[in-house]
């Protein structure tokens, strides 16, 4: 029973050819239901979808998890929640002709971290906010985060080869003042879970726990001016700042993609 759970549990290929395209994770699809089992496959049918994921079950039959292209909760699908993951066989995906130019393969995450509700806290949220609404390079997501750090440090589960975590971090310097860290990865142990409030550290400490961490991470924080409670709005010094972050991530991220020719990924799987 155990070799049974063992091969449920392994991932399938990287890539399968349908209809003679190689489809793999980030490719695009045209989702065509067979069944019409249920009111999904009924809502679904011509959705364009990404995937996430190709697992193979204990039968060799393929199956491809795939999020809808335009589903606000994406990100929701990305951590495995239901509702926003659906699974469909190679019979039930169409293809789109644009995957004869595959988007790269190197993957960035930008995080926007931080409460809205804890005055220059939502820092991160508000710059990944401009950044989704100003559109991201192929290859690149911008997702906010807010502080479900548990979904961020499951995100990284998957194949990002680089995050950019965005956050308000008082380090002693003037209000507003940004600042970029090249974060080293804590020491091995047990992560209290914190699932309201987790800093950059403390998601990367998880995330190498749970498993995996991209090769590349940078933290863009904002020394805060004010974090505490019902302060609905950034102070002005931050606020100030957000068309610099923005500018400051967006080239961030395209240095990270220079740089793709190192190291992509370091698995972090416990022994």
């Amino acid at each position: 029973m155990s070799d049974f759970w063992t091969r449920m549990a392994a991932r399938g290929p990287d890539e399968v050819v349908v209809a003679g395209v190689p489809i793999g994770e980030g490719s695009r699809v045209r989702l065509r239901p067979k069944n019409q089992a249920d009111i999904f496959d009924l809502v679904l049918d011509g959705r364009v979808a990404v995937v996430e994921a190709i697992e193979q079950d204990d039968e060799g039959a393929f199956h491809f998890a795939v999020t809808l292209d335009d589903d606000p909760g994406r990100d929701l699908g990305e951590a495995r929640l239901p509702g926003h993951r659906f699974f469909y066989s190679a019979e039930e995906i169409e293809p789109l002709a644009e995957q004869a130019a595959r988007a790269p393969r190197f993957r960035v995450l930008v995080a926007g971290i931080g409460n809205i509700f804890l005055g220059d806290d939502g820092f991160g949220v508000e710059v990944a906010r401009r950044l989704a609404e100003q559109g991201t390079a192929p290859g690149v997501d911008v997702v906010d985060f807010g502080i479900r750090g548990m979904d961020l440090a499951y995100a990284l589960q998957r194949d990002y080869d680089a995050v950019v975590f965005v956050d308000a971090a008082p380090r002693g310097e003037p209000p507003g003042t940004l600042t970029v860290l090249d974060p080293e990865l804590p020491d091995s142990g047990v992560t209290p879970v914190e699932t309201h409030g987790m800093d950059p550290v403390r998601v990367l400490r998880l995330a190498a726990e749970l498993g995996r961490v991209p090769g590349l991470v940078r933290v863009v924080c904002c020394e805060p001016a004010s974090v505490g409670e019902a302060l609905f709005e950034l102070s002005e010094p931050v606020r100030a700042a957000l068309d610099q972050a923005t500018s400051l991530v967006k080239s961030l991220v395209m240095d990270m993609i220079a740089e793709s020719a190192g190291p992509g990924s370091r698995d972090l799987a416990h022994e």
